[in-house]
């Protein structure tokens, strides 16, 4: 089969363009990097609108240049009011919008030479020795891509089998208000002064960009999303009488719903059909980030291929005991035997910010995580643990979602 690329790329966000760049990097001595074209679809409803990605490193890192914002302190609002304010140590924690991110990345891939195709993809499946992607261009005309590999950031259809799919929903507002209000150097990450809902936990999440300008967010971990007046009612509330934010204006809108699933993603869809991203099973399932994840599958990715090894043999994102302690809080949430805010504030007062950041990357030694989990509920924690053994799996009816 002749092939168009070595290696197809569906979908242009973190993951796909992350995962390109890597892979058309030049290589040293002047050997040629594996040849990669990136489709995309057309403008139109398949496009993602722009949206926020937050993540956390030690010191200066890739994207710093195009950051919108980042901190070195971290806050949690426990319901009763306390504030839990603690420095991160060597993190910071970041902001990034994609519009910025992705310009970036065209840039790169163009001085890569990467071939980029607008293509409204609609499979992507082995064939002779290598991968073909079909779909349509945006006049509706057939596009075939033959290529050896093909890495698929699509979101996947239908959520795999799990013992427990919550929703983590929500919706933020970009505020710049008309008196100083926010304190540019702290993150909130969880602010728990809120009506909880009867199953569940909701909670306000502050990202300051300057004393006037800020991401204000109301989010949820439930069962089931809001309608959009019920989202619009809980930010009100949130901004004026929880923050007393005064006279503000909202410039910008973000809404998503990310599944937190204990379900098992399969990483591939054929023998030269790789899923990656979301897809793959990027996103932490008790805390929806991606972000950060999606850059380490992406490194271990590019290094696999540029160095002419098989991505099958790239390990999962989130190793074993990280899915179980995950599989272990969901079902703890989700039948109500732990209430989230006093949860996650005594976590967070309890363990430095540094520690419980390093712990949600998967970071953490397992005698960190033992001491970690010493500070957490033990009777709850420990028979939802010895249950899931006996729990089925089922399939979701929730869709996946963006962070």
């Amino acid at each position: 089969m002749r092939w168009d690329a070595d290696v197809t790329v569906v979908g242009a966000g973190a993951a796909g363009l992350s995962l390109a760049a890597g892979l058309a990097k030049p290589l040293p001595g002047g050997r040629p990097a594996p040849r990669v074209v990136v489709v995309e679809p057309p403008p139109g409803p398949l496009r993602s609108p722009a949206r926020t990605w937050c993540y956390w490193e030690a010191d200066a890192g890739p994207y710093d240049a195009l950051l919108t914002a980042s901190w070195g302190r971290l806050r949690v609002y426990a319901p009763d009011g306390e504030v839990i304010d603690r420095p991160l140590g060597p993190l910071r924690y970041k902001m990034l919008r994609s519009d910025r991110f992705e310009a970036a990345m065209a840039e790169r891939l163009d001085a890569y030479g990467v071939d980029v195709r607008r293509v409204s993809v609609e499979s992507a499946h082995d064939a002779g020795g290598g991968a073909v992607v079909r779909g349509r261009d945006a006049s509706g005309a057939p596009s075939v891509l033959r290529s050896g590999l093909v890495f698929d950031s699509r979101p996947p259809r239908r959520l795999p089998a799990a013992r427990t799919t919550l929703l983590q929903h929500f919706l933020g507002w970009f505020v710049r208000t008309a008196d100083p209000a926010f304190d540019p150097d702290a993150v909130t990450l969880m602010d728990f002064r809120l009506p909880q809902p009867a199953q569940g936990l909701a909670f306000g999440y502050v990202l300051p960009i300057s004393r006037y300008e800020a991401l204000v967010e109301y989010t949820e971990f439930s069962r089931a999303a809001l309608c959009e007046a019920a989202y619009e009612r809980a930010l009100r509330h949130y901004c004026a009488s929880v923050l007393g934010l005064g006279d503000y204006t909202v410039q910008e809108r973000e809404h998503g719903v990310i599944p937190m699933s204990d379900g098992r993603f399969p990483r591939r869809a054929g023998r030269r059909v790789f899923l990656v991203g979301a897809a793959g099973g990027a996103t932490r399932p008790s805390t929806g980030y991606t972000f950060a994840a999606i850059q380490r599958q992406s490194r271990h990715l590019a290094a696999a291929v540029r160095a002419g090894r098989s991505p099958a043999r790239v390990p999962a994102v989130h190793g074993r005991r990280a899915r179980v302690m995950d599989a272990v809080l969901l079902r703890a949430l989700d039948t109500g035997r732990v209430a989230g805010g006093p949860f996650f504030t005594h976590l967070f007062s309890s363990v430095p910010a540094e520690r419980v950041l390093r712990f949600l990357d998967g970071a953490t030694t397992p005698w960190e995580d033992f001491g970690i989990g010493l500070r957490t509920p033990v009777v709850p924690m420990l028979r939802s643990l010895l249950e899931l053994p006996s729990l089925p799996r089922t399939v979701p009816a929730a869709g996946p979602g963006r962070r």
